[in-house]
């Protein structure tokens, strides 16, 4: 018996060994991206031009500027001339754009996607005037250089580029460009809305999300290329309590206020568990070939090891946690309007991030038996599910991938898991190949501007990323 049990652990040594040697990195050189004909200095101008207009987005449509919008729609086509010349333009509704550059076959469309619209500045200390467009130290600062008019600025580059260049691309290229990405607006499912009118499915779908990072994963050197294979779903709620109120000179305990901060307090002790799903799971088997030694025994195994690597996970940093578990931010609190007068009504908002695996309906049902409280009502705002998980298994995602790699040579390819919404869930409707990533190489402080202050981009990101974007588009 111990012969055999011996016999048998050193043949899972041996194919445990055989499978840490086999978990290595595809490192087969790939040809640069050509950069020639594209003119760094210029598009940073460009970018810098089209942050100067504030096309700050509001869900209250009596907050927008119209005419604001107007002149960014004005600016792009004097700053782009040959593009608008030889691609078809539409407006969708307010202010959504979409493009039409047509291919030489009829095979189904690619379709590039950024958004005109930016987030409020108000509230936050900003280094220099966040709609100067100021170009320093290597950067174009301002709202917006990364989110989303970088993207923006990147892709009519790369167009602008190739029309000039007399380029005709095999299949379509359409461009969306929405108003009201960040405020869940309408123009991204105007777009998909004209797609499924017109009868067309598009090949591949990419839009905002993932971008070229570095230390984002425990263990892992170098630079990974971050492809975004689907999204969280996303949930807002209203923990809401009542009382008869008075005056505060004769308070009660347990009143509306204690009895949501016990709610609150609830939820946060008891956070969503933190499970793998098949999109971190390749994320980590991409990523963790490029890990040393002690790292990589650990990744081979992560289909053994789930629930270990998601508690990994959950603990090695905001966006990791985020990407592993369902997220719960308290977001705004609501009391008495009067520092002397009971509550009558206390009021939490709670912003969710709904993991891969989690419907809006389940994660309600354990909101509510965490609480376990009947005083404290839960009111859906609104939500929707988590999006459909894209393909890696076809065309579309390996020139995209070989695309990032030759933009970035020495960066790994992943799938990941955005945590954050965009405008492409809409596309998943009509599309199995939307993906999720801006080719530009972004630092952590960079990220951290991400709606936040002092928001900026690398002119020799930008550069590169317009490069990505020429690179996929020639070799449709």
């Amino acid at each position: 018996m111990r012969r055999t049990i011996a016999l048998a652990a050193a043949a899972a040594a041996t194919t445990a060994a055989r499978r840490v040697a086999r978990f290595r990195p595809d490192d087969r050189p790939v040809e640069p991206v050509d950069l020639t004909g594209l003119d760094a200095d210029a598009a940073a101008g460009r970018l810098a031009e089209l942050i100067r207009i504030p096309t700050v987005s509001s869900r209250d449509r009596s907050q927008v500027d119209p005419a604001v919008f107007e002149r960014y729609r004005a600016c792009l086509a004097e700053l782009y001339p040959r593009t608008h010349a030889a691609l078809d333009r539409e407006q969708l509704g307010d202010g959504a754009l979409l493009y039409r550059w047509r291919g030489t076959t009829d095979e189904p469309p690619l379709v590039l996607m950024a958004h005109q619209d930016v987030v409020p500045v108000e509230g936050q200390e900003w280094s220099r005037d966040p709609f100067s467009g100021v170009i320093a130290d290597g950067h174009v600062h301002g709202r917006g250089a990364i989110d989303d008019k970088g993207s923006m600025v990147a892709i009519l580059e790369a167009v602008e580029a190739l029309v000039a260049d007399g380029f005709t691309p095999r299949r379509d290229v359409y461009l969306s460009f929405g108003d009201d990405e960040e405020v869940a607006g309408v123009g991204a499912r105007l777009a998909v809305q004209a797609f499924t009118d017109r009868g067309i499915t598009p090949w591949a779908v990419i839009d905002e999300g993932g971008a070229v990072v570095s230390g984002m994963f425990p263990g892992v050197p170098g630079q990974v290329a971050v492809v975004g294979l689907a999204e969280k779903g996303l949930l807002d709620v209203e923990l809401v309590t009542t009382d008869p109120g008075g005056h505060a000179s004769a308070p009660v305990r347990g009143g509306a206020p204690a009895r949501l901060a016990k709610a609150i307090l609830a939820v946060e002790d008891d956070p969503f568990p933190a499970r793998l799903h098949d999109v971190v799971l390749g994320m980590v088997d991409a990523i963790g070939r490029r890990a040393p030694l002690g790292y990589r025994a650990l990744f081979a195994h992560a289909a053994q090891l789930r629930p270990v690597l998601a508690q990994v996970l959950a603990r090695a940093g905001r966006e990791a946690g985020a990407m592993v578990r369902t997220t719960v931010a308290v977001t705004r609190l609501e009391g008495s309007r009067a520092g002397n007068v009971l509550a009558t009504r206390a009021m939490a908002h709670l912003n969710i991030r709904i993991a891969l695996g989690e419907t809006v309906q389940s994660t309600v049902d354990r909101l509510r038996r965490v609480i376990g409280d009947p005083s404290v009502e839960l009111r859906v705002v609104s939500g929707n599910d988590p999006s459909p998980v894209s393909r890696t298994d076809n065309e579309a995602f390996a020139r995209i991938s070989a695309a990032a790699r030759a933009a970035y040579p020495d960066a790994t390819v992943a799938p990941y898991v955005m945590v954050q919404a965009s405008d492409a869930r809409h596309f998943s409707q009509i599309c199995d190949s939307v993906y999720r990533f801006m080719p530009f190489d972004l630092s952590r402080e960079e990220l951290a501007t991400l709606h936040a202050a002092d928001e900026r981009i690398s002119v020799a990101a930008l550069h590169r990323g317009a490069g990505f974007f020429r690179h996929l588009i020639r070799s449709l």
